[in-house]
């Protein structure tokens, strides 16, 4: 559950940040420093410091996904919105559009199919994330098999758990791909 949570949680979060970044520099220029900064932390440093104040359990794993997840999201969809072309936003300006009404029909039509395959994306990297904190300080799931198994010396146990990672990511990966095909059918024209 902390797998799907703190991805979720960290979305939740990152997409209205990133969109304002993306959409308004004041507030670009008042996040990026900050955002940037811890986006170079690296999850796992912060590991030992989650399992002491969180404990073993889900709510470490949760803060590790979260941590990962959250400062790249918000960097990668303030690009993607504020790549939006520029000729829209002053055709949209030109017929009279107010700042919320170019964020709400031009900037976010424009860049939900990219913010989308953001969002993809580093799903891949909280999948990461999640195994390394279970193979550091976990008392579950298949990274806490994986290094049960290998003091064991159990090799086909390892190889299994990694083997079962690789296919959860290839099908969570896939079912993302044709949900952002379904929702966004325009972004598929020239692919």
């Amino acid at each position: 559950m902390a797998r799907a949570g703190g991805f979720v949680i960290a979305a939740a979060l990152a997409v209205p940040l990133g969109v304002l970044m993306g959409a308004y520099k004041p507030v670009e220029a008042f996040f990026e420093p900050f955002v940037s900064f811890a986006r170079y932390l690296p999850a796992s440093a912060f590991i030992p410091l989650l399992i002491l104040w969180a404990g073993i359990g889900e709510a470490q794993k949760l803060a590790v996904i979260f941590i990962g997840s959250f400062f790249q999201l918000v960097l990668m969809i303030a690009v993607s919105v504020g790549n939006t072309r520029r000729d829209l936003v002053e055709a949209a300006y030109t017929l009279g559009a107010l700042d919320a009404g170019i964020v709400k029909r031009v900037l976010l039509p424009s860049s939900a199919p990219e913010i989308a395959e953001t969002l993809r994306m580093v799903l891949g990297w909280a999948w990461t994330y999640v195994i390394v904190a279970e193979l550091i300080g976990a008392s579950s799931g298949i990274g806490h098999m994986i290094t049960d198994s290998q003091s064991l010396l159990a090799t086909d146990q390892i190889i299994f758990g990694i083997i079962v990672i690789g296919l959860i990511g290839l099908v969570t990966d896939f079912a993302f791909k044709a949900f952002n095909r379904k929702l966004f059918p325009w972004a598929q024209i020239g692919r």
